[in-house]
């Protein structure tokens, strides 16, 4: 009976489940954001620093080093402070601390490279000068009605530009004795001129000379100051009329007698004339940009009488 129980008893198997990886959450997930992040603003941090000016660096590292001092001093940033205390560092205004990087810092090197480049500029325009003196003396050999006057319009390249100079001639004067008519040759002349000056892109003086023969009605009356003047004026009419625009003129000047072309010979002809200085510019800022400002002589004038008396410049 004992044997029959044991054959009876139950065999009780057990089986072991396996089972899967345990849930971990999303706490990775969040480091590596928080990874992700840090690098963006590392590398955002070092292209700032590298795309910023050294005078703003140094504006921003005196501001943590002394926060205070804009509030107290005012300004808009710790190297721009309108106190006469000084603030922090350069001035924050400017693009790259106080001085360009090309720009040297001694005032003798800055003095140098200023002379270099005015005399970069003189160069510049000796050739434009001298290109524009070439093309007058072609226009003046090719153009009949110039050709014939040759020997009365003289181009000299001075120091301070090309000097025109139209000049009277005893048997062919430019105006009426006494007057500031123009005759028609030379308007002829003044506007051949005048079309040449057009693509110029220099400012123009225009002086009217005369000789030393006065005028007869006196030092108090209209003299040979007034004369020259009228003759200047009614030659800027000319170069106007030929499509010079007015603007182009920074002087229009009446010099009598004072500059004489041959001051040995104070009565030659070749000193009553019209001078047309096209000006470097260089001479251009010495004139304009001096303390003393050009009598502006383009109002219309009334035309003095043919002849006052018997001694009449011309």
């Amino acid at each position: 009976m004992a044997t029959d129980a044991k054959k009876l008893q139950p065999i009780i198997i057990k089986r072991v489940k396996k089972g899967g990886h345990a849930v971990h959450g999303g706490a990775w997930k969040i480091a590596y954001a928080d990874f992700v992040t840090a690098m963006m603003a590392f590398f955002l941090l070092m292209w700032l620093l590298g795309s910023t000016s050294e005078g703003d660096k140094k504006g921003l590292s005196d501001y943590f080093s002394a926060p205070l001092k804009v509030s107290m001093m005012g300004g808009t940033g710790a190297g721009a402070s309108n106190s006469v205390i000084q603030g922090g560092g350069a001035d924050l205004t400017k693009s790259v601390g106080q001085n360009s990087k090309n720009e040297p810092t001694d005032p003798i090197a800055r003095k140098a490279a200023a002379d270099a480049a005015r005399a970069e500029l003189a160069k510049q325009d000796n050739r434009k000068l001298s290109v524009l003196r070439d093309k007058i003396s072609s226009l003046i050999a090719n153009n009949p009605k110039l050709a014939e006057f040759k020997a009365q319009i003289r181009l000299e390249i001075t120091p301070d530009g090309l000097q025109i100079q139209i000049v009277d001639d005893q048997s062919r004067p430019m105006f009426d004795v006494g007057s500031a008519l123009v005759k028609v040759y030379m308007r002829d002349i003044l506007r051949e001129i005048g079309s040449a000056l057009n693509g110029v892109e220099n400012k123009i003086s225009l002086d009217g000379h005369t000789d030393a023969s006065p005028y007869g009605s006196g030092e108090r009356g209209y003299s040979n100051w007034e004369l020259s003047s009228d003759r200047a004026n009614a030659s800027r009419r000319e170069l106007v009329a030929a499509g010079m625009p007015d603007d182009k003129l920074a002087r229009v000047t009446g010099m009598a007698s004072s500059n004489l072309l041959e001051p040995q010979n104070p009565l030659s002809p070749v000193n009553r004339r019209i001078s047309i200085l096209v000006m470097t510019r260089e001479a251009e800022e010495r004139l304009l940009g001096g303390a003393r400002t050009p009598v502006d002589l383009n109002a219309q004038a009334p035309e003095p009488a043919a002849a006052v008396s018997a001694a009449v410049p011309r």
